[in-house]
């Protein structure tokens, strides 16, 4: 069931619920949060569609806020709300609101927002693209208990996460960690199956990749050991080595399917390590709502930091041997020279 509302207000919207709630038979209230998706036009369907099939798993009110860019200064001095409420069917096992903003109400869009909102249910907001760098400073973020973003989508993904350490607030989280969770319980697993000692650690994968880095940082973070970051052609991540006292451990994943675990000592066995899609993380997300420590301790770690220690492994012996060579040769230059100086005063 849909129904359009046009230059409406929040109130108006929370009628349509429930009289939409009457339709179709469903008076009683089932759902246990409310998900706030701020996102623009572009990004929207992709964004609706992941949140409408993990609220199967997490029945929700969905709140989709799309602020309308106004082309002239007319259009930007009006401020309009258009509402498009769906039930039933059409939104999944929860309700759907998308909400368009235009004019000054994009300013305010937390005064749309928080009458919308499921009383006494936790609050999840979630940026798919053009996240704050600062969420819990953000009008929208300050309503939620977790806040939801996702450094890949930045266009300096990197950087984005150097950014997101300085302004971290418990209850923030990034779907580049969701993302890494098989992999650091394939890792662990591992550990678990050698006594051993790990000695240094290498991580593999695309250049542009925010999980590779925060993977690199939780495992020099928690295994107190010089990690290095190497670059392959993806898809995301490709490879773990850990060299530990006890032989190497290899986690392998060249095709971003089917992985290979090789332990010394032991058979390589295949592990289906599949590149999940976004409804799945938002769905893990959504699981657990207190703060997240282990991704603050990662984040936190520090890029630079992981880069200082990584060069620790630097073949030092090499570079010193190197400079050995190239000094050798220099005391035998002037010997050359005197010798045929020598046979002209002879002659």
């Amino acid at each position: 069931m849909k129904t359009d509302l046009t230059d409406t207000t929040s109130s108006k919207i929370n009628k349509a619920l429930v009289l939409g709630r009457r339709a179709i038979g469903t008076p009683a209230v089932g759902m246990v949060l409310t998900l706030v998706i701020v996102t623009d036009e572009e990004n929207a369907y992709d964004a609706l569609k992941a949140a409408n099939e993990a609220s199967r798993e997490h029945p929700s009110r969905t709140l989709v806020v799309i602020k309308r860019v106004s082309r002239s200064p007319r259009d930007r001095a009006k401020a309009r709300l258009d509402a498009e409420v769906r039930l039933g069917a059409d939104a999944s096992t929860g309700e759907t609101v998308v909400l368009r903003l235009y004019g000054e109400v994009v300013d305010h869009a937390q005064s749309v927002v928080l009458p919308l909102l499921l009383p006494d249910a936790p609050v999840v907001v979630w940026w798919p693209v053009n996240a704050p760098t600062d969420p819990a400073n953000d009008p929208l973020g300050a309503l939620a208990q977790r806040r939801v973003t996702d450094t890949y989508a930045a266009e300096q993904p990197i950087q984005e996460l150097t950014a997101r350490a300085d302004a971290y607030t418990p209850g923030d989280t990034d779907l580049s960690w969701t993302r890494i969770t098989p992999w650091r319980s394939m890792l662990a697993a591992a550990l678990d199956q050698v006594a051993c000692e790990v000695t240094s650690a290498e991580v593999e994968g695309e250049e542009f990749n925010p999980s590779v880095e925060l993977l690199a940082m939780w495992l020099a973070e928690r295994l107190k050991v010089p990690v290095r970051r190497a670059k392959s052609g993806g898809p995301g991540l490709t490879s773990v080595r850990m060299e530990t006292s006890a032989g190497p451990i290899v986690l392998d994943r060249p095709d971003g399917s089917l992985a290979t675990l090789s332990i010394q000592g032991q058979p390589d066995r295949g592990v289906a390590l599949k590149r999940r899609e976004t409804a799945e993380l938002i769905a893990e997300e959504l699981r657990r709502l207190d703060p997240d420590d282990t991704y603050a301790t990662a984040l936190k770690f520090g890029l630079e930091r992981l880069d200082e220690e990584a060069a620790t492994v630097a073949p030092e012996p090499v570079a010193e041997a190197v400079v050995v060579v190239e000094s050798a040769p220099a005391p035998a230059k002037p010997a050359t020279k005197k010798a045929p100086a020598k046979k002209a005063a002879a002659k």
